[in-house]
Formats: C-alpha cells, structure tokens, sequence
C-alpha cells in the first residue's frame, strides 16, 4: 500500500543535509493524545512539588531578521531540576505501571501517594532498567529514586562521561556499553528477562507496546503548555509550523499525535529534523514503503539524544500519516542552532540548548536564509506571516561539550 506521493529533494550544507516532502493518507489514529488524554498526563506531572510550566521564549528580533513572523521556543532546560524534558515521559510511564499494578487509574495515584509507603509496601522492591544517551535514564534513575525503587541504565557507546555520572547521583547504576543505542536497547532487554527488572524504554517493539506509549503520552505536558502558553501570551490560536527533533520517534510521533488530534485538517506543518548519520525517519519516508527502515553502524553524532536507528513504530506510524516534512542534518546544523540561541539578537532571550535541542533552529535559520534552500522554504510556504514553533529539548547537559562548541568553534561551517 502507498502511503506517500513523494517528491525527493536534496540541498546541500555542507553536502550533508537532506530534505523530503510527502503527502499522506492516513491510516493511524491519534486518539491517544486527545485532549482528554493529554489534560491526564498534566494533571499527574501538576502533581509533582517540582512541576512549573517551563518558558516558551519568544525571539521576535530573530524572527525579524530571517523574516518570518514569529519563532518561539520552549525552554527544557527548566523540567523538574533535570536540565532536559525526558523526566515527563519517564515518569509517567513509570506512575502508569504502577497504577495498572495497583489496578488504579493514573488519576488516582498523584506523587504524594505515588511516592508514599502505602504503595512502596504493597508493591516490594522494582527495578527500573533502561537504555539512554543521558537524558531519558536521568529522568527514569530521579522517578526510581522518589519511588524508593531501584534503576539500571545501560549507555551506548559514545556516551559522556558526565551524564554517566549525572545518572548514578539520582541512585542509579549505570554503564557505558561498547555498542551502539539499538544493540544497548536489546541487551537491556535480555538482562530484564533474565533479572526480572522493568524496562522504561521508547523504542517499542512486537509485545512491548504499553510503556513506550506511555512514555509518549508522558511527553504531551510539554506540548500542551507551549499551545497554552502560545495563546495566552501571544494570542496565537495555534502556530503554523511546528520544528521537531526526532532520534526514535517518540517525542516527534507525540507532537504530531497532539497536533492531529487538537487541529484536525487545520493543524500546523509540521517538519521533522534528524542527525545525518541516524535518520532512520527520514529513509524510512523515502523508502516509501509504509514500514519503518533502521540504520545501522556506529551513529557517530554530537546529536547524542537523537542517536538511534531504529524508529518507535507507532511514532513513525504518525508521522507517515500526518506529518509532511523529513530532514536530515549534519553536525554543523545542530552546532550552529546553539550558537544562535545562546548568543540572541539584542532583545532576545537567550536558550541554553545542547546539541539535540538546537538543531531545529539551526535548520530553520539556514531554511530562512540560504539561496540553495529556496524550494524547501516555498513548499513549506514559510513567510512573513509564520509563526513557528520548536522545543529546546534539553540544556548544556554535557557542559564541556556546550563550551566546546559555543565558545570555541566546533563543529563550525563556514559556508
């Protein structure tokens, strides 16, 4: 079955960046991020005495400059402590397990009973395992430790040593593996099975479906504040183009979930934006067979979150049907989106985005201004009038990395 009248166009920054249009027919719903579902998962992460809305920045003089009407960006940096926006997904991925143990509703177990001895007895002793880059095992190894629970993180090869000691202070034990992301998420498999642990992972694969949408859903908090935040502090009924990074899926899929259930036909564009060397996504979109393609290898990128070559199917599913832009970029793109928003225009707030948050920016900031991506630039029909939304998904969360390349010029492209 065809999914996808595609057209197939490739620009050049760098000779590295691709990018590709399709048109759908969807077949995938996305009821599981209805209004109704989404007002659940806020109202649990609401609970938490760590909860405040994070900032959507608006960075009018930059809009001004590439010539589009407005271009706001929310702010993970400020997400429960944790310098990244992993802990919603973890969370209540993890708040929802337990919930179906208890055979409560999510509704029913806010954090002060979530995190109470009554359910700590009636419960025992869990161990929570996953595979993370850094941010996604933070979140899970901080919600196992307000559980009084145990978490196991096993980290690809490539990892930092800094978020591999930023997850063992939340509790955890942790370990940088020699394989890469999709081999470390098997053996975390295999060791779950083997030690009776509980996996807490977005990558979902035949008979392990209900955390990874879970996870998902958990993601939606994030959403539904920036839409908030977009209509009552700047009188936007709705953005007309959305910018979202994308390693599995997950956050993507949930994006395009709430888009498509909030908006229906009038929803915003939406683009999705990958690290070249693990654009599973975007070959799966030129493949144009309607199932999701991997990518194998190393996936060597500074875009450490967005490290993954196999996609979380029913992200994918989502963003076959619904979403319309698939992009893939090289370092430079992701390191020049952090330079911008970490050195603003006068008058605008400044965004401390690591490596897997600013890579939309960069993007949309050579979409705007760079001849040789005209064509791109029209079919998504951004002008003056668009007014554009991207998430900063994490901050400096490798800070000698942040200096690296903010201070001292890696990663930098002169063209």
């Amino acid at each position: 079955m065809d999914f996808f009248l595609s057209v197939q166009l490739h620009f050049t920054i760098n000779q590295d960046n691709r990018f590709s249009k399709f048109y759908q027919h969807p077949a995938s719903s996305p009821e599981k991020f209805s209004l109704e579902e989404t007002a659940k998962v806020r109202a649990f992460h609401s609970s938490f005495p760590q909860y405040q809305p994070t900032p959507l920045r608006s960075l009018p003089q930059l809009a001004k400059l590439l010539g589009v009407g407005g271009i706001y960006v929310k702010d993970e940096s400020f997400r429960f402590g944790l310098n990244a926006f992993k802990g919603l997904g973890g969370s209540y991925a993890m708040g929802k397990y337990l919930a179906e143990r208890l055979g409560l509703d999510i509704s029913e177990l806010p954090f002060a009973r979530l995190t109470g001895a009554e359910v700590k007895e009636r419960l025992g002793n869990i161990t929570f395992a996953t595979t993370t880059d850094g941010n996604h095992g933070r979140g899970v190894a901080w919600t196992a430790k307000m559980l009084q629970q145990k978490a196991v993180v096993y980290m690809p090869k490539g990892s930092t040593e800094y978020r591999l000691e930023a997850i063992r202070q939340e509790g955890a034990v942790a370990e940088i593996m020699d394989w890469n992301y999709d081999d470390t998420v098997r053996y975390t498999a295999r060791r779950a099975a083997e030690e009776g642990w509980v996996i807490v992972q977005d990558t979902a694969w035949e008979g392990y479906e209900e955390i990874p949408l879970w996870i998902m859903q958990g993601y939606a908090t994030m959403a539904d504040e920036a839409l908030e935040q977009l209509k009552q502090d700047h009188a936007l009924a709705a953005p007309s183009h959305v910018m979202i990074q994308a390693g599995v899926g997950s956050l993507a899929g949930m994006i395009q979930g709430v888009l498509a259930a909030r908006y229906g036909v009038a929803r915003p564009c939406l683009a999705v934006v990958e690290a070249r060397q693990a654009d599973c996504l975007y070959r799966s979109a030129v493949a144009n067979e309607g199932s999701p393609h991997a990518v194998g290898g190393d996936l060597n990128t500074i875009m450490a979150g967005l490290a993954c070559g196999e996609a979380n199917y029913m992200g994918w599913e989502l963003l076959r049907d619904y979403g319309e832009f698939f992009f893939s970029c090289s370092d430079e793109v992701a390191a020049r989106g952090m330079r911008v928003l970490g050195n603003p225009l006068r008058g605008d707030a400044q965004v401390i985005s690591g490596e897997s948050g600013a890579v939309p920016l960069g993007l949309l900031s050579l979409l705007l201004e760079r001849g040789e991506w005209r064509e791109a630039k029209e079919m998504m029909g951004l002008s003056p009038q668009s007014q554009i939304l991207l998430f900063s998904t994490e901050g400096d969360t490798d800070p000698q990395r942040y200096r690296d390349i903010v201070w001292d010029g890696s990663y930098f492209s002169s063209r």
